[in-house]
């Protein structure tokens, strides 16, 4: 039997990305078989992730060829690239091309914002799910969901997740189940407050207070960007 066909996935990065939503699914994507994973920025340099971890680009956006999957990770990094036109053109261009267009986390509202997500169902992190109507998209409280061709995962942990149901996409759930048992991803957390709905009130309560300032600033972002979208 032949070698199933290459297939290239690029992993885009950003200053002040989450680390996990892009450390994540790259666990996984880099052990798909006959897959080639480029991790993708603006330049060259490094790039600081939101808690200090430093990676290094192999490919710009200008330099790289056409992706079979981009993936966009999420993070407070985002708030400022929404208005980003030549950053939100690179995703437009390689979305034309791609089989898949992907995000984890608050990634997806980098794909909204260029214009990516209308009309499709996505997910993202918890406390963004009431922007993605102003980006034209419809929300859905699931830990990944694919719409056609858009598969978006929720927040930071779904990138697991996500990376596994992707890996099943591209080369059946055999592989994909091969790679979870390689990576012992068998997942018993000690405590069930991973989601509002389950996580105690004052839990709840406390994230909220912390992210507050940062979620006004995301929301008036996103409208923004819902006016551009709809001219």
């Amino acid at each position: 039997m032949s070698d199933p066909e290459p297939i290239s996935i690029g992993m885009v990065i950003f200053p002040n990305m989450t680390q996990l939503d892009f450390t994540a699914p790259y666990e996984v994507f880099s052990r798909i078989p006959h897959a080639q994973v480029s991790v993708l920025a603006r330049t060259l340099d490094g790039v600081r992730s939101e808690y200090g971890l430093t990676f290094m680009p192999d490919s710009t956006f200008d330099a790289v060829p056409q992706l079979d999957v981009l993936c966009v990770p999420g993070g407070a990094g985002v708030n400022p690239l929404m208005e980003d036109e030549g950053f939100l053109a690179f995703l437009r261009q390689q979305a034309a091309g791609a089989k898949y267009v992907t995000s984890v986390c608050t990634g997806a509202l980098l794909l909204g914002a260029a214009g990516l997500l209308t009309g499709y169902q996505a997910a993202t992190h918890w406390q963004s799910m009431e922007l993605l109507p102003l980006l034209c998209a419809e929300p859905v409280h699931e830990r990944i969901v694919i719409d056609r061709n858009r598969i978006t995962g929720g927040g930071v942990t779904a990138g697991l997740d996500f990376g596994l149901f992707v890996a099943a996409q591209l080369r059946g759930e055999m592989a994909a189940q091969a790679i979870q048992l390689s990576i012992e991803y068998d997942p018993n957390p000690p405590f069930h407050s991973g989601n509002p709905r389950k996580a105690p009130p004052v839990v709840v309560e406390a994230v909220m207070n912390r992210s507050a300032q940062r979620r006004a600033e995301r929301l008036e972002i996103a409208r923004r960007c819902a006016a551009r979208i709809r001219s």
